[in-house]
This record gives structure tokens, sequence and C-alpha cells, in this order.
């Protein structure tokens, strides 16, 4: 059969033409403010100093800062969430399929997400509700709050502060641990420091090493 010589051609510029509208958008600074706009697929966003913002229904691939925080709203997909002082916030229906990290800043994920990762800080409160976290939680100094219904498949940690974390100071507060109503944590609670433990009734545990947990029934845990 006889090829027509026009169709390889047209093909082709057909495929160069559609290109740059199939590939993501990747935005690094090093001084300023990132905004994934809503409904948009990026890359990796990253910036030194500088906040970024992941408007409702973006996508991203790795967000990253390291003086600023991170804010996203409802509906978010993300490869993962990182910044170094600075918090970090997700709004409803958040998908993160790795890690969330902090060092100095906390970190909230709102109802309906789900994490495939960490969720990691060294300063800095942890919260969930009514979220699925295929990994652990870990801080050195902060509070955690494992909200209602939530999934926590990897277990809890709150390492020992150590000397060799210089400039870093960590707080010496004892943090306060919080396993809210109907929330699952698989994994071992393992504390290496002194903490305040609070575990509802309805509540399920892997096992505990390093603290006493105090069982509770009411909407909230009992005030220090």
């Amino acid at each position: 059969m006889k090829r027509n010589p026009v169709v390889l051609p047209l093909a082709l510029t057909l495929l160069l033409c559609t290109a740059p509208a199939l590939a993501q958008q990747a935005i690094s600074k090093v001084n300023g403010s990132i905004v994934a706009q809503a409904g948009r697929a990026y890359g990796d966003v990253d910036t030194v100093n500088g906040s970024i913002t992941i408007e409702a229904g973006a996508s991203v691939e790795d967000a990253e800062t390291v003086n600023g925080s991170i804010r996203a709203r409802n509906d978010i997909t993300a490869a993962s969430l990182s910044t170094v002082n600075g918090s970090i916030r997700t709004g409803e229906r958040a998908q993160i399929g790795g890690s969330v990290e902090t060092v100095n800043g906390s970190v909230f994920v709102d109802r309906g997400g789900s994490v495939g990762g960490d969720i990691e800080t060294v300063n800095g409160a942890i919260g969930i509700v009514d979220v699925d976290l295929a990994g652990g939680i870990e801080t050195v100094s902060g509070d955690i709050t494992v909200g209602v219904a939530s999934h926590v498949t990897g277990g809890i940690t709150v390492t020992k502060p150590s000397s060799n974390w210089f400039p870093i100071q960590v707080n010496k507060r004892k943090p306060r641990i919080i396993i809210g109503p109907d929330a699952v944590v698989e994994g071992e609670l393992k504390f290496e420091r002194d903490v305040t433990l609070y575990v509802h009734e309805t509540a399920r545990t892997g096992p505990v090493s390093g603290a006493t947990a105090t069982a509770y029934s009411s909407a909230r845990a009992p005030s220090d």
C-alpha cells in the first residue's frame, strides 16, 4: 500500500505543537513567594525565602521552601511538602503521595486527606483530622493530635533531644499527645522523653513504650 507523504510530517508537527501544553511547569526561586494557581498542574515548586500557596484543585510535584510556610487549599495533589522554618497546612481532601516535613513549624492536615509517607517536625505541633496516614508521625518537642477517625499505619515516635542538633533550639516543655475518638494508630507509640498521653476510649493503638496512657471519654481531651 502506498503511504501518503503528507501524513508523517503532519503528525510530527501536531506532536511538537502539543508538547508544551502537556509539559508541567516547574517554578524555582531564591527570593519570593510562589502561587500554584487553582486547577493547574505543576512540576516541582521551590523557593528559599518565601511562602508557597497551592490553590484549590492544583497539583504539584515536590513543594519545598526553606524560610516560609506552605498553605494548600482544598482538593490539592502533591508528591511531598517540606520546609525548614515555617508551618504546613492543607485544606480538605489533600492527596499527598510522600512525606510532609518541617523543622521549626507546625503541620495540620484537614479532613479527608491522605498522606503516603511520614509527617515529621522537630519544633512544632502536628494535627490531623479524619486523615489516612500510610507512614508514621515523628517529633521531638511538638504536640501531636491524631484527630477523630484518623488512621495512622506507621506509629508515633517522640524522639529524645540531642546536643548534636545545635544550633537548632528544642523546646523543653513536655509534649502533649492526643489520640482522639475513633482514631487508629496501628504501629508502636514510642516515647523517648516525658510526654502527657491521652487516648480516647473509642480509639485503638499499638503497643505503648515510655509513657502511660490516660483514657478519656469526652469530645475533647482533658486540660493539663
